[in-house]
């Protein structure tokens, strides 16, 4: 640990010596009827792989997640969660420039996790050393990101975030939630509708939530105070949450959350579980499989081995190849679960409408880019985004999007870097709009719609530069896990947000002493801009003819 947060800390030091012998902390909680016992940190107490779910195994897997009935009795939480099954990644080392290669190595989206399987239903509970069942500290509820086709709890550690919380006099508990990825978890296709398997992952979320609601109380936490926060798809999950059943957040006649965190991710707009891309991923799914000579071709998928149906799962294209974020698996509106494509939803404000937070980094498209370096004018980006994305949009629509992208000096990711970075000829120019299909302009068309539909439910945002000058990629996607999740590097940056968060999970607001006024979205359209050295404001307006062009034709760019 650093000098400094030995310091910072130094008051709890005082109070929990660090030679002192304690026994292992252990809770008592009611649902399922259980005794956890976890592991004791210099600051912060873990409770680690605690189930909340039945093994989505055998008959279990492709269906919705059941909750446990049966008591646990005394229960190891001292290891390492199982993560669930994962996607596989490869990279060419040859077709991309070392120094970004080495970055997008080192990026959270490829880091290993060991351990994974298919029964992976499990939470993580970390809390402040001392902390007793009476201590109601407010909830920090963590759903990773990995474009819905990778990430787990493996990978998250939130000891350092309670670490600071304490420094900031702000102590929270911090839950982390194990989610079907990939085909195990976002399937889609016509029988998966009519099976009612829909959108896995997200039940799964939600009935983490609900394990929280049942449990966290006998861990210190205070279940009315709970704020869901995401980053990349666990920021499309985060809304998804808001959304779900038409906005209903309620369990047993009490919401599951308060507030809601947005890191690099809104809305994804998107066709439903039975439209053609969606059933074309099933299809070969099914193939891949052996089954479609099948009378009941989902019944088979349940039924091949493990390993049979990752591999056919995974026989899809993966987030970081040539398809990029044309997303074999994601939150497609089902009729149930997304009554809606999430946009929709929007417009008839059919969500939970709770304070939030909603932000970006400032180059978001770069690493989805990468991959792409065929692409050489602006003809051949139109008929790529046509072809991948939006097979079933007009290529006038497209030409139109695109030409709203005039100049790689001015509207070109990297971002303000003039001709610099870019990597093949229309690589800055595909940043840019993925960045902002994806990301960046569609959180500002959410933003518009949200607070036109719920003016008085505030929300603030942010846009983060404090990687400005990396080359190639600029402040890229999931940089900011560097940054604020893990706080490797103890700048502005790091200290500032994790002080606004904590004061937003305690007050709903993320403005408190010692920082710069964050100003509502509404009040002027402003954001505040995250550097290493400073914070400052910007007006939330650039790039206004593809927020315009975007906002008019919607319906065209759905995923």
């Amino acid at each position: 640990m650093k000098v400094s947060a030995l310091l910072t800390l130094a008051p709890l030091a005082l109070a929990a010596p660090a030679l002192e012998k304690r026994a292992a902390p252990t809770v008592t909680a009611p649902a399922p009827a259980a005794t956890y016992v976890g592991k004791q940190g210099l600051f912060v107490e873990t409770f680690n792989a605690i189930p909340f779910a039945k093994p989505p195994v055998g008959g279990l897997r492709l269906k919705p997640p059941q909750p446990l009935t049966s008591a646990l009795g005394k229960f190891d939480a001292t290891g390492t969660p199982r993560a669930c099954p994962q996607f596989y990644f490869s990279v060419d080392s040859g077709s991309i420039p070392t120094d970004a290669l080495g970055t997008v190595l080192n990026s959270p989206l490829f880091q290993k996790v060991s351990n994974a399987g298919e029964d992976c239903l499990s939470i993580n509970v970390q809390r402040p050393r001392g902390t007793t069942k009476d201590s109601k500290l407010p909830v920090l509820f963590w759903i990773y990101g990995g474009g819905f086709e990778l990430g787990s709890t493996q990978m998250y550690d939130g000891s350092d975030l309670i670490r600071s919380s304490i420094g900031d006099g702000k102590p929270i508990v911090f839950v982390a939630v194990n989610y079907r990825v990939g085909g195990f978890g976002f399937l889609a296709g016509k029988e998966i509708k009519a099976d009612g398997a829909a959108n896995l992952g997200l039940l799964d979320q939600r009935l983490g939530l609900q394990w929280v609601a049942d449990n966290i109380a006998a861990f210190g936490g205070d279940p009315t105070k709970v704020t869901i926060w995401g980053e990349s798809a666990g920021a499309l999950s985060v809304f998804d949450q808001m959304a779900l059943y038409d906005g209903d957040n309620t369990y047993k006649g009490k919401p599951l959350f308060r507030a809601a965190i947005m890191n690099s991710g809104s809305i994804a707009p998107a066709e439903p579980v039975d439209a053609p891309k969606a059933q074309a991923v099933y299809n070969q799914v099914v193939s891949k499989a052996g089954c479609s000579s099948a009378a009941d071709t989902l019944g088979c998928l349940r039924q091949v081995p493990y390993q049979t149906f990752l591999d056919a799962a995974n026989s899809v294209p993966g987030i970081l190849s040539y398809n990029s974020v044309a997303l074999a698996y994601l939150p497609r509106p089902d009729g149930r679960v997304l009554t809606q494509s999430v946009d929709l939803l929007v417009k008839a404000g059919k969500y939970a409408k709770v304070p939030m937070i909603n932000g970006n980094q400032e180059d978001e498209g770069t690493l989805f880019s990468l991959f792409a370096s065929n692409i050489t004018t602006k003809a051949e980006l139109s008929t790529y985004l046509n072809t991948i994305f939006f097979p079933n949009t007009q290529r006038a629509v497209i030409d139109g999007l695109v030409d709203t992208y005039q100049t790689i000096t001015e509207d070109g990711s990297p971002f303000r870097t003039l001709l610099l970075n870019n990597w093949y000829p229309q690589f800055k120019r595909l940043s840019a709009i993925l960045g902002d299909i994806v990301f960046t302009i569609t959180r500002r068309i959410f933003l518009d719609i949200t607070t036109t539909v719920a003016p008085d439910v505030p929300s603030w945002s942010y846009l983060a530069t404090y990687n400005y000058g990396t080359p190639i990629l600029g402040t890229f996607h999931g940089s900011d896990l560097i940054q604020v999740f893990y706080g490797i590097l103890p700048n502005n940056a790091a200290r500032t947000i994790r002080g606004y968060y904590f004061n937003f999970v305690y007050n709903l607001d993320p403005n408190g002493a010692g920082l710069m006024t964050w100003p509502q979205w509404k009040d002027g359209r402003q954001l505040i801009q995250f550097d290493n050295n400073r914070n400052s404001l910007l007006k939330d307006g650039f790039r206004a003819d593809s927020f315009e062009y975007l906002k008019a034709n919607i319906r065209s760019f759905y995923i």
